[in-house]
């Protein structure tokens, strides 16, 4: 892959070998940074997986980076008042299925409730393409609509290992303090390592790196129990 001349120029400010503590890994995603808008960090973390073995949760980042999401939650109409004063921007049954059905995707995150998931089921063509479909897993398919979208708002979000066993995942921003993006990863490091699966061997995180959306990558020193 060939870079630009500012890509290639930051890579002479460091060892790009070398595997940094997090916090020096993200001071260093900092000054690394060549572009004029407010990059995205993230943390890229290779596992070994076998082909039976998958990766998946989500977590509450301790530090906000992004703007107020818009949360559709889809209940019956006797709890959509319920689902507004939790900080819904939308929330309703047949209304909102319908509209979905018609190409409206004017939210951010879906909720539903599990009474209403036969009828939102049937909009997995169009919400799957998204990655908008409620899940049990990811904590969108639940009766406690009010727990489940003060989470959302505080920064849940969602990591899973994909098809070769890595994880990538937003984390901060360029313009953030270097400690509390090394703190989101922290928290994330965590929870992933508490889905670690049983049957996992001894070196089954293989590498974790960060970078920002348009830098290169920093290694870092990671081991298992940190």
């Amino acid at each position: 892959m060939k870079h630009g001349k500012k890509y290639r120029e930051s890579l002479k400010k460091y060892d790009s070998m070398q595997e940094y503590d997090l916090v020096k890994a993200c001071e260093l995603v900092k000054e690394l940074k060549f572009t004029k808008f407010d990059e995205t960090v993230e943390v890229h973390v290779n596992l070994k997986l076998s082909k039976s073995q998958t990766v998946r949760d989500t977590v509450v980042l301790p530090n906000q980076f992004r703007g107020e999401k818009k949360v559709l939650v889809f209940c019956k109409d006797d709890r959509a008042q319920e689902a507004l004063a939790a900080g819904a921007a939308f929330a309703g049954a047949d209304e909102y299925i319908e509209k979905v059905k018609g190409g409206w995707l004017d939210f951010d995150i879906a909720v539903a409730t599990p009474d209403m998931m036969k009828d939102v089921g049937r909009l997995g063509m169009v919400l799957g393409r998204k990655g908008l479909m409620p899940n049990p897993k990811t904590g969108t398919v639940t009766n406690d609509i009010a727990a489940a979208i003060n989470e959302l708002k505080k920064g849940r979000v969602e990591f899973r290992a994909d098809k070769t066993g890595v994880i990538h995942l937003p984390v901060g921003k360029v313009s953030m303090d270097a400690p509390k993006i090394a703190e989101n990863i922290e928290a994330f490091l965590s929870e992933m390592m508490r889905k670690k699966p049983s049957d996992a061997k001894m070196d089954f995180v293989q590498s974790v790196s960060v970078c920002s959306t348009m830098g290169p990558g920093v290694w870092v020193a990671y081991k298992v129990g940190e």
